[in-house]
């Protein structure tokens, strides 16, 4: 009988297939005082796992197929990195030296220490990171207990395969491949993540349909079982009749013909029906994400987030790490232009060892951001001599997140040209008109934004914190989670005022937040001006294609009349009524 399991649908489309199901799940971990004459080699059982896994990754490393998204390789390197930070590599030897504990033990002891303090964090995409250490452990446990590496004794089928897991780490993805036969791949289903944890990250690369936090995916689904992934609507249905079926093989008919329609529209303009054009941008998480940009046919990259690169160690990344990260994301846009935003972390999304800042009260209005970077002049020069390095290699752009005054904006400027003059003095190239933006993030920036349109050179909103600010609501807490509302009319508003102010001063404005990547927003976003739209490149397809199909001038009268409203509710419907104007428009019309 068909039964259906509901997650979050993280990359769009169906897919129909088989259950291929990892054993990938933590073991319960057996707690044993260890007597003091066996602590030893008590501790040399634990170094041999590390290494054991240690040449495992090694081994993975080498062998990941050509055809693997670049991302597969890149997050392997992530894990194996985390084998050598000290809490991970060093702290467990400690825990079994003073306090007698057996090696599972001390390891899970440092691990749920080390998960509690990114729980903790109010960034989904740094939360999702414990992720990753939960992977890592996960596999050292296994190699502990003598069962290392993902098992799935089952039959070959000739069907598309659909992963089922609790979670899923890029080891086990690369261990998959080496298993699966000629069965393609086709689908993602996990117990545990979130729209930024890895297997996201993959399933978007991938282009395959993918649905996470599907409560008893790991154990209700079987090997071999026929399922249908519907992402679009985060539903997992397991054993489909034959009636079911069918219809999902209709739609699935249907979506190979929109997706060949959405890549025909690649290479076309996103150009309204009355031939106003705006520029589409991605947003990037990782270097290596550029490849998938560049087949979308973005205009360059709007976001690239550079926390990944200091998340997770005890020690900061120095200048030529960061350097070459950059380069390689510039390299990869092949002179299309980069966005690269400078460190946001801060407080409760906190760096670890001694370079976390103490413990905030209320960490969203802390010590976060271009806050942080300023507390720190030799760390933030470092990112900026790495960043202006890295403008040698190809058009680059500095975005500074979460400023709020002039104050702000010409500390930053003046960090930057010393950073400048320490590569004048070392003979280093750099390009000495690099751009440099801010991003409109708190009511405060949109309000004094002459300040900004004097000192830069670009804006960019982030809708995410600028609807948090502006309504007083943490959208991550389910009490007042359904307050949390992009049309707000204040909120209009201020990104009404960024855009305006951007275009009298002649620069550049961009929305790198949500909204831009959300097809529903794009008429009104399109009717307020907004020249430069910034999403992932997975959704790049979808707001080209509904670009192409508005009218600028309808957008426009669509967007004053929201303007001129005080209540949310009429502004969705006046969306609403407009979208469907569009869809039951004449042919002629256009």
């Amino acid at each position: 009988m068909t039964f259906a399991l509901h997650g979050v649908g993280v990359s769009r489309g169906i897919v129909i297939g088989r259950a291929l199901t990892l054993d990938v799940g933590h073991a319960e971990v057996v707690h044993r005082v260890v007597p003091l004459g066996e602590r030893q080699a008590e501790q040399q059982r634990f170094l041999r796992a590390l290494g054991q896994v240690r040449d495992e990754f090694e081994h993975l490393k080498l062998h990941v197929p050509t055809d693997a998204p670049a991302e597969l390789g890149s997050l392997l390197e992530v894990h194996a990195l985390l084998l050598t930070d000290p809490h991970i590599a060093h702290d467990p030897l400690k825990l079994i030296t003073e306090r007698g504990m057996n090696a599972e033990w001390a390891l899970s002891e440092i691990v749920d220490k080390l998960v509690a303090q990114f729980e903790a964090m109010d960034d989904p995409y740094l939360r999702e990171r414990k992720n990753d250490i939960l992977q890592v452990a996960g596999r050292l446990q296994k190699a502990l207990s003598g069962s290392i590496g993902t098992t799935h004794d089952q039959e070959e089928f000739a069907e598309p395969r659909i992963l089922v897991a609790s979670d899923l780490s890029p080891a086990d993805m690369l261990e998959f491949r080496h298993h699966s036969g000629d069965a393609p791949l086709a689908g993602f289903v996990t117990a545990l993540g979130g729209r930024t944890s890895h297997t996201a990250i993959l399933a978007r690369s991938m282009n395959v349909p993918a649905v996470v936090g599907v409560q008893g995916a790991d154990s209700r689904i079987y090997d071999g079982e026929w399922l249908i992934v519907d992402a679009d609507a985060g539903t997992v249905l397991i054993a489909p009749d034959e009636p079911v079926l069918a219809y999902y093989r209709q739609r699935l008919e249907r979506q190979i013909g929109e997706r060949a329609a959405l890549s025909a529209l690649n290479r076309q303009p996103a150009t309204t029906l009355d031939g106003h054009t705006v520029r589409l941008m991605a947003n990037i998480e990782l270097p290596e994400d550029t490849g998938l940009a560049m087949k979308m046919n973005a205009d360059g990259v709007g976001l690239f987030r550079s926390e990944f690169l200091f998340l997770g160690r005890n020690e900061l990344p120095g200048e030529e790490e960061q350097f070459e990260a950059y380069r390689e994301a510039i390299k990869g846009m092949q002179g299309r232009p980069v966005t690269i935003r400078t460190l946001d972390v801060g407080a409760d999304k906190a760096l670890a060892g001694d370079n976390a800042p103490p413990p905030a009260e209320n960490p969203a209005l802390g010590l976060r951001a271009i806050r942080f970077s300023l507390a720190d002049p030799p760390m933030f020069r470092t990112q900026l001599r790495a960043l202006l390095r890295a403008s040698a290699f190809g058009p680059l752009r500095i975005l500074v997140p979460m400023l709020a005054s002039a104050r702000e904006i010409e500390a930053t400027l003046a960090q930057i040209q010393l950073a400048r003059q320490e590569l004048g003095e070392a003979g280093e190239d750099y390009d000495p008109q690099v751009p440099v933006g801010g991003m409109i993030e708190i009511p405060a920036a949109a309000i004094a934004i002459g300040a900004f349109t004097r000192h830069l050179d670009f804006l960019s909103i982030g809708t995410n914190d600028l609807i948090q600010y502006t309504l007083a609501i943490d959208r991550t807490d389910a009490s007042v989670a359904d307050l949390y509302e992009p049309l707000h009319p204040a909120v209009l508003k201020l990104i009404a005022l960024t855009i305006e102010a951007g275009a009298r001063a002649g620069i550049d404005v961009s929305v790198c937040g949500e909204m831009a990547g959300d097809p529903e927003f794009a008429p009104l976003l399109l009717g307020l001006g907004l020249p430069v739209f910034s999403a992932t490149s997975a959704q790049l397809p979808y707001l080209r294609e509904a670009i192409r199909g508005l009218r600028y001038d309808t957008a426009r009268q669509l967007a004053q009349a929201a303007l001129e409203q005080t209540d949310s509710r009429v502004i969705r419907e006046q969306l609403r009524e407009f979208m469907q104007r569009q869809t039951t428009r004449p042919m002629k019309a256009a």
